[in-house]
């Protein structure tokens, strides 16, 4: 029999839906609202280190009731990097006893962030720190030999953050570091000191760090851990040693971490920072290198439209002050320097 035979009406079939059982979604019931709470209470805390998504906050700096916490992140900021040096807006049990575990809400504005990228054509940038004032960078005089260029790009990464730059050349005892030097001299910025065997100069970097927060950065193997060891004598930074074949010194430092420094001046922050071998450059303004050597900026507002500075640019109105001696007995030096820093991004 099929169903075309039935003779049947359909309008004398009684449906009851009243009996479907339908399970219900819980996510569905109220629609998720975009606001969320105030945290009026939330403290501020400064981050000192992150590991694997644990992040180590001092609580109430330099008051009564400093303390360290550990903290983890809220979702709607799953999205936003925290770094070491950050303001971070912290709510939940900052009583920092075992097992408790606070959570950040918020960052506060920051005022400065050094940065770096996996190459000079890779806009993509790694935030390393925040809110630091002064990049102390360290360089070996030798065992391993200094690198200029990779020294220009961390003066070029401090000169668009608007940080201070440092220099320290370590084991002078076994190279004169003069002719290193040399390349820098143009520079005014930059205050360079020199450390050998016996005679590391922690007061006089010490003075310097007081009332700072200064990143610590240098290739692997050239004693940037020892310097921080000296100036901070419970950091316990792990020292490596440089191999004999490559000449490349072995990564003793996984992660950024900040380390109090209190001296006869006062005190500040180390944030000591993994070795690195490169330092893209793809997110640096050029513009902010060339704001950096005021008396040269002031003398390119003639320069015409688009004009690169580097030797070979037509009518550049620094090169033909220079030339003219319009700049003093250290004009040359300054513009050598300036081209050192932009031929950077062409090489």
């Amino acid at each position: 029999m099929s169903w075309l035979d039935d003779d049947g009406d359909d309008d004398d079939l009684d449906y009851d839906e009243a009996d479907i059982r339908v399970r219900p979604n819980p996510k569905a019931n109220r629609p998720r609202t975009k606001r969320r709470p105030a945290h009026a209470d939330a403290q501020t805390a400064r981050v000192l280190g992150v590991d694997r998504g644990r992040y180590t906050v001092l609580i109430d700096e330099d008051g009564p009731d400093e303390r360290q916490i550990l903290a983890t992140r809220a979702r709607e900021l799953r999205k936003q990097p925290i770094v070491n040096g950050d303001r971070a807006r912290v709510v939940g049990d900052t009583s920092g006893d075992d097992g408790t575990l606070a959570r950040i809400v918020g960052i506060e504005e920051r005022t400065s962030l050094l940065r770096r990228s996996a190459d000079d054509t890779d806009q993509v940038e790694r935030i390393i720190v925040a809110n630091a004032d002064q990049l102390l960078i360290v360089v070996a005089a030798a065992d391993p030999e200094p690198r200029p260029r990779l020294v220009d790009r961390y003066l070029i990464a401090a000169l668009d953050a608007g940080m201070h730059p440092l220099l320290v050349v370590t084991k002078t005892d076994l190279a004169d570091p003069a002719s290193f030097l040399a390349h820098f001299e143009g520079l005014d910025d930059l205050e360079v000191f020199t450390s050998g065997t016996g005679a590391m100069p922690v007061a006089e970097i010490g003075e310097r760090l007081a009332g700072h927060a200064t990143v610590f950065v240098g290739h692997s193997g050239v004693g940037k851990s020892t310097l921080v060891n000296a100036l901070v004598p419970d950091a316990a930074r792990a020292t490596g040693h440089v191999n004999e074949v490559t000449g490349r010194g072995r990564h003793t430092s996984s992660s950024a971490v900040s380390l109090r420094y209190v001296g006869d001046q006062g005190r500040g922050w180390v944030i000591d920072t993994p070795g690195v071998r490169s330092f893209g450059l793809g997110h640096v303004d050029p513009a902010n290198i060339l704001r950096a050597y005021t008396d040269l900026a002031a003398v390119a507002e003639e320069c015409p439209r688009g004009c690169t500075h580097l030797p070979d640019a037509p009518d550049c109105a620094i090169v033909e002050a220079v030339a003219e001696g319009r700049l003093g007995e250290r004009g040359p030096a300054r513009l050598d320097s300036l081209q050192r820093l932009l031929a950077t991004f062409t090489t």
